[in-house]
């Protein structure tokens, strides 16, 4: 992608200036960020989306009684009519099911891919909402169909409604307010306070949500993987070249329940020495970063016999370091002419006729092991 090109879909900024100036610290509000604005989604399509078990959906209805929250899949004569006022319906990932909305997403791409979550397509009918809350990441509202008001503010008093299914925000301010037509577009940073309503029916907007996991469970994962892989390691270790905890000083103890110091002390640098390794980490963090979300799989294919074209599933997640490639959770190390071909793959998502001509064979097997797996597709 071309960052110090004017975009529309930017409001005619950069990608390098929209970084610089917006990206985590200010709201942007782009009129006609996608002239000519049509649904990527047709309506029906997406209620088809919301009544299978695989796709994540939730139904949000807002009325007399308060607001009710019921999760999918919904059948659709489970689903309000149309003209009926306060409900929304949240179809998520609707990228990893629609080439078109897919599309869409690869729009964004100017932000790591590390970063680009997934495309929720919110449809309400007149009223519809949320309510006021705050994500802990960025997002970018891109209204797709009819007309919604957004109130947004940077909100000091994040307490919430209690007794609420929703995180809902009890004492919402709002500092600014937007009516977006089709095409309009509006950029939050982490945490900036926003409600938006629709205005009238058939809204449909689409969000564009960036991944920003937490310390802990990020954490929590890459240890897990790490651990796993260094337990790996150590089976594959000689029996000669294992290290054992030995003790010759030992004094006779009369309380022999007691844990030995040295014993903790050797514990410590084993773990020690495996975080030390910051190749193992870098590995862990790939393979998190990359890995398919639990609803999501890949029909098998087949290995082509003559390379012409091949392109990245949508489903697919493909990223690289220095050192490595990691796509769908798994990690390969990689080098010279065959590394420069797998970043470009990554990069734009598929390549041509020129770019197969100079791959090594090691990498086209690799590639056919991926077009079985459904992760790539020869064309």
């Amino acid at each position: 992608m071309e960052i110090d090109s004017p975009l529309p879909l930017l409001g005619g900024l950069s990608a390098r200036q929209f970084m610089r100036r917006h990206w985590q610290k200010k709201p942007l509000l782009v009129r006609q960020a996608v002239p000519d604005m049509v649904p990527p989604l047709a309506r029906t399509a997406l209620f088809d989306l919301a009544a299978r078990e695989e796709v994540e959906s939730r139904l949000i209805r807002h009325g007399k009684s308060g607001w009710t929250l019921k999760h999918g899949p919904f059948a659709r004569r489970a689903l309000p009519g149309r003209q009926q006022p306060g409900w929304t319906l949240l179809v998520q990932g609707v990228d990893l099911h629609d080439q078109a909305v897919h599309r869409l997403l690869q729009q964004f791409r100017f932000v790591p891919d590390a970063r680009l979550d997934d495309l929720m397509i919110s449809y309400a009918s007149d009223t519809g909402g949320v309510g006021p809350h705050f994500d802990s990441y960025d997002v970018f509202l891109l209204q797709a169909q009819g007309r919604r008001r957004w109130s947004i503010g940077r909100q000091r008093d994040l307490g919430l409604q209690p007794d609420v299914p929703l995180k809902i925000l009890s004492r919402f301010e709002a500092e600014q307010s937007f009516v977006l037509e089709p095409g309009d577009m509006l950029y939050l940073p982490p945490r900036y306070a926003h409600d938006g309503v629709a205005v009238g029916d058939d809204c449909m907007t689409c969000s564009i949500g960036l991944r920003s996991p937490a310390a802990a469970p990020l954490g929590a994962d890459l240890l897990a993987r790490i651990a796993e892989a260094h337990a790996d390691a150590l089976q594959d270790e000689p029996a000669r070249a294992a290290v054992h905890y030995r003790d010759p000083t030992q004094e006779p103890l009369a309380t022999p329940a007691a844990m030995p110091a040295a014993l903790q002390a050797f514990a410590r640098e084993a773990v020690q020495a495996a975080l030390r390794d910051g190749d193992v980490i870098d590995r862990a963090l790939g393979e998190s970063m990359t890995e398919p979300k639990p609803t999501v799989w890949f029909e098998q294919g087949e290995s082509p016999e003559h390379w012409h074209a091949v392109a990245l599933d949508r489903r697919t997640r493909m990223l690289y370091d220095a050192r490595h490639l990691y796509i769908n959770g798994e990690s390969f190390r990689a080098s010279g002419r065959d590394a420069t071909l797998m970043r470009r793959l990554a990069d734009q998502r598929a390549l041509g006729r020129r770019d197969l001509a100079g791959a090594s064979d090691d990498a086209l097997a690799l590639m056919g092991d991926w077009c079985e797996a459904g992760w790539l597709h020869a064309e």
